[in-house]
């Protein structure tokens, strides 16, 4: 069973985590290092009344840590992460980044739109992944910080230019990172284009809610509000089903751990490796915010509940993962060390007129939310 106990302030004042004290700024920078080309990476840190923080750093948009106090009120970092941004460049499998222009696959790089035809920069085998060679993840993002009374917050924001990595439109995008006194994390995207095009934004922490050196995620306990999947052929590309989870390892609609069915001879955890699946969401309202996915760490007892507006989640359980990334810290990242819950529109969309549509066209707004709330039990 899942409970949604909060941790109190009060609770963490007497365990160890230090809440803010008055006159002190919710956000603080310091330097990240620097690239081999000579650019400087800044890291910023938004701090709460819990004593929790997050750093997140202007290459890639990437939350580079995540401090959340554990049911005795002692925090540790619990996301993946990396100690150097050259790191993040060129062994990153996107930890922690803001991806894009189009999260996931799309077929050979190929897609339509009216009598266009596109061909995207090619990253996955035969396909198109995040965005391209270099994606959103690989730029650098200009910052604006902001404190209110009861939050802080970062304003990302960064243009895309016509025919980057293939794609149509100039686009202007502006990613929002908000953390509250509630150990809430919201990620707002928000994206304008001057030309047809398509758009797929998601956030790609690797999450181990033990700590992030803590090892295997397989004991974590799954929930996904979701009766359907889209299946994936060999590759790794939806096949345009949407199929019913009733009677298959992909069903987490009832609580359970995430190694239970994960070596299951199916063929679809054969494709994958394990899960890297995007799962339909069971949505009750056109545009609202709705829970996606609950995750609880039964040794911690930290949980994360998942809410969003995006149609599906991909849930990734770390099969890519092999231990030859050397992680913050000095800790290597080994398998199945992290899952990721990533919201977003369905993979090959553009190809797939039965998925809903990734169209954005000029004088439309692209607007999508998700909110990571933690709490213990």
């Amino acid at each position: 069973m899942i409970f949604r106990t909060l941790v109190t302030v009060g609770l963490l004042a007497l365990t160890g985590c230090s809440p803010l004290q008055d006159n002190v700024s919710r956000i603080s920078t310091k330097s990240f290092g620097s690239l081999t080309d000579g650019r400087d990476v800044t890291q910023y840190t938004l701090r709460n009344e819990a004593g929790s923080s997050v750093g997140i750093i202007d290459l890639g948009g990437i939350i580079v840590s995540l401090n959340i106090p554990d049911k005795q009120g002692q925090l540790a970092d619990i996301v993946l992460g990396l100690d150097s941004p050259q790191q993040y460049l060129t062994e990153s499998p996107y930890l922690g980044a803001i991806v894009g222009r189009y999260a996931n696959r799309i077929k050979e790089g190929k897609f339509s739109l009216g009598e266009q035809d596109y061909s995207l920069a090619i990253n996955n085998g035969t396909n198109a992944l995040h965005g391209g060679l270099v994606g959103f993840d690989k730029k650098m993002w200009h910052v604006v910080p902001h404190e209110g009374s009861d939050y802080a917050e970062l304003k990302l924001s960064m243009v895309s230019e016509d025919g980057e990595e293939g794609y149509p439109g100039t686009l202007a995008v502006q990613v929002t990172y908000r953390f509250d006194d509630q150990n809430n994390l919201s990620v707002n995207y928000h994206a304008t284009t001057d030309k047809q095009t398509v758009i797929n934004l998601s956030q790609h922490s690797y999450f181990n809610l033990e700590g992030h050196a803590s090892g295997s995620i397989l004991d974590h306990h799954l929930t996904l509000e979701a009766g359907h999947y889209t299946p994936v052929d060999d590759s790794l590309i939806p096949t345009g089903e949407i199929a019913a989870v009733n009677n298959t390892p992909m069903d987490f609609r009832i609580s359970k751990t995430i190694g239970r069915d994960i070596v299951v001879d199916h063929p679809q955890l054969i494709y994958g490796g394990g899960f890297d699946h995007n799962w339909v969401l069971d949505r009750h309202t056109e545009h609202g915010y709705e829970l996606a996915a609950t995750v609880f760490a039964p040794k911690s007892g930290r949980q994360m509940e998942v809410w969003t507006n995006q149609p599906g989640i991909q849930f990734y359980s770390g099969n890519f993962l092999d231990g030859s990334i050397v992680g913050k810290g000095g800790n290597v990242i080994g398998h199945r060390s992290g899952f990721c819950l990533e919201t977003q529109h369905f993979p090959d969309s553009p190809n797939q007129p039965n998925f809903p549509s990734t169209l954005l066209n000029p004088g439309d707004v692209y607007d999508k939310t998700t909110i990571f709330k933690f709490s213990t039990h």
